[in-house]
This record gives structure tokens, sequence and C-alpha cells, in this order.
């Protein structure tokens, strides 16, 4: 599993197109979006656009490193016959699930230290050690839910389905779960839905930490209870599609 890793970990860092969404893409999008935004609080809460989007672009770096790229990646290899390849090795399933969650998992973390070291440098945000330390270790922990997504989705998928598949999952819990805008923009409807998406538990954790708190209870309970039911189900459809093979 330590070699599948590893390999993982290479084959990502090879491909430009998938660095420059994953790593370079969400500090950029932070210097547009907080750029040229004042120190004012946003209505509705304690925190400003530099700190609140600092956590959001982190968590949609995160985002995109493990779901967009994930999935895909897995649908090919079906496809392709390199799963049943791994099949004939000594690596069980649960290992093969495991080892595309941590690689992309671990990919994911270059991505949320670059929009913090940008938000530090170019806005000038300031926080307490613990506070950047706990933010970071979040983020990075609450991104293995989204990998195991990207998991379940690139075995729920055939190869031509899984990218608009793929791509309404990432846009739709981006926005809902307030990584493009901030929850109170949006129309009390959708807030009453952001509050048990993933995305937003995610985010939350790094925000109640930048307004001096511990992350909610409520939202480590929603990411738990979303990283089961991703696993669980990537789970199920590798043995379903090992039966089929």
């Amino acid at each position: 599993m330590t070699t599948l890793i590893k390999l993982e970990i290479t084959r990502a860092l090879r491909n430009k197109k998938f660095l420059f969404f994953s790593v370079i893409y969400p500090p950029a999008l932070y210097l547009i979006i907080a750029g040229g935004a004042d120190s004012k609080p946003i209505p509705g809460m304690k925190l400003d656009m530099a700190l609140y989007f600092m956590v959001s672009m982190a968590t949609l770096g995160a985002l995109t490193a493990v779901l967009m790229g994930n999935s895909e990646r897995i649908a090919k290899e079906r496809e392709t016959g390199w799963v049943r390849q791994l099949r004939l090795t000594a690596l069980p399933g649960r290992g093969y699930v495991a080892a595309k969650m941590a690689s992309a998992a671990t990919v994911s973390l270059p991505s949320i230290l670059l929009v913090m070291i940008v938000a530090a440098a170019v806005k000038g945000v300031r926080l307490e050690a613990w506070q950047w330390i706990s933010i970071a270790a979040g983020t990075w922990l609450g991104s293995f839910v989204f990998a195991a997504l990207g998991v379940a989705i690139g075995y729920l998928a055939t190869g031509d389905a899984v990218r608009p598949i793929t791509i309404l999952c990432y846009f739709g819990l981006a926005l809902l779960g307030g990584l493009w805008m901030p929850l109170t923009s949006l129309p009390q409807w959708a807030q009453n839905i952001a509050e048990w998406l993933p995305t937003h538990a995610y985010t939350a954790l790094g925000t109640a930490v930048e307004a001096g708190g511990a992350p909610h209870v409520k939202d480590v309970a929603i990411l738990a209870g979303y990283l089961l039911v991703f696993a669980g189900g990537a789970a199920w459809l590798y043995r379903k599609d090992t039966r089929k093979a």
C-alpha cells in the first residue's frame, strides 16, 4: 500500500493541469476575491473577507485535489484494466481504497499551506501559532471525507460519465457549502440545506478556530458521518466491481 501511495503522489505531481487547479488556482482565486477587500466584518459574521476566504479557498483547493483528480483517475483505471491487474497482487481491496484516499489527501496539503502563506504575506492575516496549526491540520484531515467521495464516484461512474458527475458534485457542494461566498449571502432555504452538507461543516472547522474557539461538535459529527458513508460506499462499490471482474 505504501508503494501505491508513493506512485499516486508521483503521478499527481507530474500532472501540470492537476497541479494548477489544485495548488496554484486556490491562492490565486483568494487574491482575486479578498485582495482588495477591507477589514470590515462580513455581515452576520465575526470574520472579515481575508480571514473567511483564507479558510474557504484552502478547503476549495483540498476539495479540488481529492475529488476532481481521484474520481476520474479511478474510472479510467477501471476501464484500462489497471485495477484488475492490481487485484492479482497482494494488495487487498481495502488497501487500494485507503491508498487512493491517503495519496489524494497528501497532495492536497501544499494547496492548504500555500493559501495560508499568501493570506499572511499579502493580506497581513495574523493569528496565534495554535490557530495556524489547527486550521492547517483540520483542513487536511477533513479532506479525507472528500477523498472517500472521490473513490466512490470513481467506482460508481463510467469513464464517460465520471467527469460531469464529479463536476456537478464539486460545484454543488462548493456553492452550497459557502466556499464561493458566505452563507449569509444565500437565501434562507439554501442556508438550511447547507448546515447539513459536508462542505459547510468542513469550512466551519477553520472559521471556528479563526474566531478564537474550537470546532463545533456538530460539524465534527457531520464530517465523521459523511466519512463513514462515503468510505463504506467506496468499499461496497469496490467489492461489487470485483465480482463483475
